[in-house]
């Protein structure tokens, strides 16, 4: 999953440690400094400005279950993201707070009851700069008495939900910062639908990842001037800790998510072999391409489509094989395209050619058993209207669609598709595919294009009382449903 970045040279690591987000020396308050008299106690004041990280989701767009069985897949970025809004306390409030409202999700705890000796200890304190592969089962024990006391009320796959998410923070916090961290909120919001396999967790590791590591002022930029390597060395150093968090989350992730949610754009995707690292080739030059996201509602399980296909390779081997191959055909033939040094997005032929290999690819994955009712009825209500090519994506079984629109796609036409798809009870996204990855809102203040003073302050008022995925959109999204706002920043290589 590294193997790209994973080499570079340690000494550039060094030499960025102590940058902050302007890529300035600095030290994190509570680390050593000249000590000076204490002339009686002052009022106590934030320590930092509010400030936001955000990450995107993504869609697997070729190569769902042929990449299980060691060929290739590609996964894109898309536009619906997840929101992390921190806000430091005054230095009197030693508290953490981890606030979820889309899933329900309220927790505190007291930063000096956590356990920082299990943490901290030589043999096991890790730096931020540090590849995690595996999570320390004595530290995953050390936090349990801290999650025992989550969510009291919720239930079942509820419960599950809230545990894994803590869990993923708690982790990542215990292990980048120290007793003397500051008293911080950390509340989170999502566009992107949960369970609906569109990264959501990812992109929320993202969020989690970029969000301490700038506070322990260990990342740099990003900034436009910013050469291009000590870009991609920020990315890699957010995708490390958030696969971290991602195994807190999912156990055994196979690191495609978070590394698409971390750097954008899209990358191709190979496992051949599951005792080693999986190749994961950045595609910088994906094109950005309108996407209609389509959730079925219909609950489904990755494991259960994935073993319908190891039984179906196991009775029929030959002919099992030789749908695999056609779709890794499909990926090979999308990233040869893309990657061609001629290769146009404004050219009609390329939007043309890369639908009918989607077409293609969904064909390939019904023959293998893993469609279901509603994803077929979706493609049915798309090809009524004529408006794209349309396929599922990541497991089956329910989930998701993906349609790549066609650029001469009439609004009379996209409005008569939303008609048919509410009728029927389905949820409906118009987003960006191939866009940015992990971005950067500091201070928590957002400008409409050329306004130079003023703006709106985000805080957890605002950001809470935000209604529904559109409202967190308006509030501070990239865009906010209107024109570009001065404000986010992304590392871009």
């Amino acid at each position: 999953m590294f193997s790209k970045l994973g080499n570079m040279s340690a000494s550039l690591e060094h030499k960025m440690a102590s940058s902050n987000i302007n890529g300035t020396k600095g030290t994190f308050e509570g680390q050593a400094k000249t000590s000076k008299p204490r002339m009686g106690r002052k009022i106590s004041s934030p320590m930092n400005p509010a400030f936001m990280t955000s990450a995107p989701g993504k869609v697997i767009v070729y190569g769902e279950h042929a990449v299980v069985h060691g060929k290739a897949a590609i996964a894109a970025a898309i536009s619906l993201r997840s929101y992390l809004l921190v806000t430091t306390l005054s230095k009197s409030q030693r508290t953490i707070s981890l606030r979820f409202p889309d899933i329900g999700l309220s927790h505190t705890w007291d930063v000096d009851a956590l356990p920082w000796s299990s943490f901290s200890h030589p043999s096991r304190k890790k730096v931020y700069y540090d590849l995690v592969t595996t999570l320390d089962p004595d530290l995953v024990k050390a936090m349990q008495p801290h999650l025992s006391d989550l969510s009291p009320k919720a239930t079942g796959e509820h419960k599950k939900i809230h545990q894994a998410a803590a869990s993923a923070f708690l982790y990542l916090f215990l292990s980048l910062g120290n007793q003397t961290f500051p008293g911080s909120i950390y509340t989170l919001r999502s566009t992107l639908p949960i369970g609906a396999g569109l990264g959501s967790s990812a992109s929320i590791s993202v969020c989690l990842s970029s969000a301490l590591l700038l506070q322990i002022r260990t990342l740099a930029g990003p900034h436009p001037d910013q050469p291009s390597e000590e870009a991609e060395l920020q990315i890699e150093r957010i995708n490390r800790w958030a696969f971290v968090a991602e195994m807190c989350i999912h156990g055994n992730p196979s690191g495609v998510d978070n590394t698409v949610s971390s750097g954008g754009k899209a990358v191709l995707f190979k496992r051949e072999d599951y005792t080693r690292a999986p190749e994961v080739t950045p595609l910088r030059n994906f094109p950005e391409l309108p996407l209609l996201l389509v959730n079925t509602k219909q609950a489904r399980s990755t494991a259960t489509e994935v073993a319908k296909v190891r039984v179906l390779k196991e009775s029929l081997p030959v002919i099992t094989e030789a749908i695999l191959h056609t779709i890794d055909s499909v990926t090979e033939s999308a990233y040869k395209l893309i990657t061609s040094p001629t290769f146009s997005q404004k050219d009609p032929y390329t939007t043309e050619t890369l639908g009918k290999l989607m077409n293609v690819n969904h064909g390939q994955l019904v023959s293998l058993g893993v469609s279901h009712p509603r994803l077929e009825r979706i493609r049915e209500l798309v090809d009524s209207v004529g408006v794209g090519w349309t396929k599922l994506t990541g497991a089956g079984g329910g989930g998701s669609t993906i349609t790549l629109l066609k650029p001469d796609t009439l609004p009379e036409a996209l409005k008569e598709l939303e008609e048919k798809l509410d009728a029927e009870d389905f949820e409906k996204f118009e987003t960006t595919l191939g866009g940015d990855g992990v971005g950067v809102l500091w201070p928590a203040v957002l400008r409409d294009e050329g306004e130079e003073e003023g703006g709106v302050e985000i805080d957890q008022q605002k950001f809470l009382e935000a209604e529904g995925e559109a409202g967190v959109e308006s509030l501070v999204g990239v865009g906010g449903g209107r024109e570009k706002r001065d404000g986010w920043k992304f590392w871009r290589v």
